[in-house]
C-alpha cells in the first residue's frame, strides 16, 4: 500500500466526508509548488481558493508569525491586546473605510454583515421590526452556515438542511433591472460577489456593478461586497469592485487576509454602519486574536505597496493570452480577471480534466460539472505559469 493510499484510507475512515478531494496527499509547500507524501511535486493553481495569494510559506509572513507565537497568541476579546489596533487601522485605511470587525472565516464575516445590515436597517433606516430584507444574487456562494445556504441556489447545499432563515430575495446575477425591482422599503442591503468565484469565475456584465451601486444609493440600501475570494490582489486590483469604479458600503474580506497561515476574516465599513453594534451583541473568542492580527497586518502592508496587485495584473494579461490559445474544440468559454480564470470545457467533466492535470503535476479544481477554476498564487513565476497552461492545453487536446 502506498503512503498516499494509506493516508486517504485513514482520512475516509475517521473524517466526515464533506469533501471529495483529488487523490493527492500534500506534505510540503513553497511558493507556487507543493510536494506530496510520495515526493512528487505539483504546481498549485488553486492557491487555497485565494487563501494562498502570497504562496506557500512566505518567509516574511512566517517570520511575523514565529515572532508572535513566542509573544502572545490569544487573549479573547475580554481584554485588549497590542496587535488589534494596528491591524484594524491599517486594514481600514487600505479599504478607504473607518472601522473593522475581525472574525475568523469567510462565512463568519458574511453572517456578521447580515446582522449588521439588519440592525442598521432597524436603527438607522427605520425599517419596522422584524421586516428587514436582503437582496442576493443567484449562483452565489457566501459560505455554508444554515442561514447562508438558505439563499443558495445549489441543491447540494440546501437539500435536507432546512428550514431556512427568511428575509432574503434572490435575483439573477448580472440583471440590474431585476435587482432594482426586488428592492422595497424593507430592503436593508444587497449582498453580492463582484465576481462569482465558486460559480466558475463568473464576471459581471459591463455596467452592472455601477447600476447596483446606483440603486443602493437611490433607495438607501447598503451595498455589501463579498470580496473574500476576489479581494486583496487576486484580480489585479486590491478589490474587484475597483474594476467597475464602485465603492461598496461594506467589504467582506477573508482567505488571503490570513496569509495562508491563519484563519482571519473581517467586515470593513464606515463608522455609521459598524457603529450600530454595541458590546455583547456580536463577538468571537478567536476573532481578532494577536497571532491573526500580526499576520494580517503584514498582509495589509504587502498590499499597501501595490506590488502584489501589479504583479497579478501583469501576469494576468499573460495568463489571459495563454488561455485564449487553448484548443477551441475543447473549450466553450474562458473568463479571466487578473490571475483568476474559469474555463468551461466541452465533452468532459471538469473533474476528469482536473484528474488529468493532477497526473501532469498541476493542481486545479472543478466547479459545477464542466468548469475548471484556476487561481495560481500571485507569486507564481511566468515560466511556471506558461508550463501549467501548456499542461492544460495538452490535457484538453488528449
Amino acid at each position: 500500500m502506498s503512503a498516499t493510499t494509506d493516508e486517504i484510507d485513514r482520512v475516509e475512515a475517521g473524517t466526515a466526508r464533506t469533501y471529495h478531494p483529488l487523490p493527492v496527499v500534500l506534505a510540503e509547500g513553497h511558493g507556487a509548488w507543493v510536494t506530496d507524501v510520495e515526493g512528487r511535486r505539483y504546481l498549485d493553481l488553486l492557491a487555497g481558493y485565494s487563501a494562498l495569494n502570497f504562496g506557500h510559506g512566505d518567509k516574511e509572513l512566517l517570520a511575523v508569525a514565529h515572532e508572535q507565537l513566542d509573544r502572545l497568541t490569544l487573549t479573547s476579546r475580554a481584554f485588549h491586546h497590542d496587535r488589534l489596533g494596528t491591524f484594524s487601522t491599517e486594514l481600514a485605511a487600505l479599504a478607504g473605510m473607518d472601522m473593522v470587525l475581525p472574525m475568523n472565516t469567510g462565512a463568519e464575516a458574511v453572517e456578521t454583515a447580515i446582522k449588521v445590515a439588519r440592525k442598521w436597517g432597524y436603527t438607522v433606516k427605520g425599517v419596522p421590526a422584524g421586516r428587514a430584507r436582503i437582496v442576493v444574487a443567484d449562483g452565489n456562494f457566501h459560505g455554508r452556515t444554515t442561514t447562508i445556504v438558505g439563499f443558495s441556489g445549489d441543491p447540494v447545499a440546501t437539500a435536507d438542511f432546512g428550514p431556512f432563515t427568511p428575509g432574503f430575495d434572490t435575483v439573477p446575477f448580472g440583471d440590474a433591472e431585476a435587482l432594482r425591482a426586488a428592492i422595497t422599503a424593507d430592503t436593508v442591503a444587497v449582498l453580492i460577489e463582484p465576481v462569482q468565484g465558486e460559480a466558475g469565475v463568473v464576471l459581471p456584465p459591463a455596467g452592472y456593478l455601477a447600476a447596483v451601486r446606483e440603486a443602493c444609493t437611490t433607495h438607501d440600501v447598503l451595498l455589501i461586497a463579498d470580496e473574500i475570494q476576489s479581494g486583496l490582489g487576486r484580480t489585479g486590483r486590491t478589490f474587484a469592485c475597483e474594476h467597475s469604479g464602485v465603492v461598496p458600503d461594506v467589504y467582506l474580506l477573508g482567505k488571503a487576509l490570513g496569509g495562508g497561515l491563519v484563519p482571519l476574516s473581517a467586515v470593513v465599513s464606515r463608522r455609521d454602519v459598524l457603529g450600530v453594534l454595541r458590546p455583547g451583541q456580536h463577538g468571537s473568542t478567536f476573532g481578532g486574536n494577536p497571532l491573526a492580527c500580526a499576520v494580517g497586518t503584514a498582509v495589509v502592508r504587502k498590499l499597501a505597496t501595490g506590488e502584489p496587485q501589479r504583479r497579478a495584473a501583469e501576469l494576468g494579461r499573460v495568463f489571459a493570452g495563454l488561455l485564449a490559445d487553448l484548443p477551441r474544440d475543447a473549450v466553450r468559454e474562458v473568463r479571466t480577471l487578473g490571475l483568476w480564470a474559469g474555463i468551461d470545457v466541452v465533452g468532459r467533466s471538469g473533474r476528469d480534466v482536473c484528474e488529468g492535470l493532477l497526473r501532469r503535476g498541476v493542481l486545479a479544481k472543478d466547479a459545477h460539472g464542466s468548469t475548471i477554476r484556476l487561481a495560481p498564487p500571485l507569486v507564481i513565476g511566468e515560466a511556471d505559469l506558461r508550463h501549467a497552461v501548456a499542461q492544460l492545453a495538452e490535457e484538453l487536446g488528449s
